[in-house]
């Protein structure tokens, strides 16, 4: 395969990434649009960022991670895929955490399910950062804000309770 070809290939594969884990993510917030409505009218605890902050870092997350997973992506071995299935997992629960908080106001349960989302989390950068090193890396921002995220919702749960 030629030098042309060869940047292509790698230009589709991050763009699919970066589109699939935006979207998940768009699709979350969509169906959780009718909640965040409400969740402007909660208490909140005094460190609690104003409302912009939310989906300006959940773009630049989600942006971060696929491009981790586009660089795990290249490499073809099992290593690879297993890495890759935990940060679907991931995926998959921290789209369904939005939902779970805003949409059905269940802010206990979220925060338990940001727990596992927090755990499976660590567990892709660990993996990513096995196979390259700044792929892991990548992912500290993220991990870093599931962390401000579980005080957030619980801080909420408890002022809202």
């Amino acid at each position: 395969m030629g030098e042309k070809a060869d940047r292509k290939k790698v230009f589709w594969r991050y763009a699919g990434y970066i589109a699939g884990t935006l979207g998940i993510g768009g699709l979350s917030a969509l169906l959780s649009r009718g909640g965040m409505e409400a969740f402007s009218y909660l208490k909140k605890p005094a460190f609690a960022p104003p409302d912009w902050v939310f989906p300006a870092a959940w773009t630049l997350l989600y942006i971060l991670m696929a491009v981790s997973a586009a660089m795990v992506g290249k490499e073809d071995s099992n290593r690879s895929r297993d890495a890759l299935f935990v940060y679907w997992a991931q995926l998959f629960v921290n789209f369904w955490w939005s939902i779970l908080f805003f949409a059905w106001g269940l802010r206990l349960i979220a925060f338990f399910w940001l727990i596992l989302l927090l755990a499976l989390a660590a567990v892709m950068a660990f993996r990513f950062g096995k196979i390259r090193p700044v792929a892991g890396k990548l992912n500290i921002p993220y991990l870093l804000w599931l962390v401000f995220a579980g005080v957030l919702n619980i801080s909420v749960y408890i002022l809202n309770k």
